[in-house]
């Protein structure tokens, strides 16, 4: 049964900066590409960042870009959203996922999100 969990979530000041973990029990983990997604209350999900399964390619939304910083491990099957210079509009629910190829839309697997709130 795979099984991704998020922590590193919480309280933060603008202008701060907070580093999520994703640990994903998977069967071949660096088979995968990991994205990050995010939720804000009466907002649909929307994409953050995305990393192929080689960690070689890395994608952005628009809205993160220069601020975010996606990666991952895979000895520890653990994916990361280093996250600086925080906006109070970064405040979310975010989400990690897992899929065999690399996408901004669809993932075949999902965590149970962490909350990420940043304060003005």
């Amino acid at each position: 049964q795979e099984q991704l969990v998020e922590s590193g979530g919480g309280l933060v000041q603008a202008g701060g900066s907070l580093r999520l973990s994703c640990v994903a029990s998977v069967r071949t983990f660096n088979a995968y590409a990991m994205g990050w997604f995010r939720q804000a209350p009466g907002k649909e999900r929307e994409f953050v960042a995305a990393i192929t399964s080689s960690g070689h390619n890395t994608y952005y939304s628009d809205s993160v870009k220069g601020r975010f910083t996606i990666s991952r491990d895979n000895a520890k099957n653990t994916v990361y959203l280093q996250m600086n210079s925080l906006k109070p509009e970064d405040t979310a629910v975010y989400y990690c996922a897992a899929n065999p190829v690399v996408t901004t839309t669809s993932y075949a697997y999902w965590g149970q999100g962490t909350q990420v709130t940043v304060s003005s």
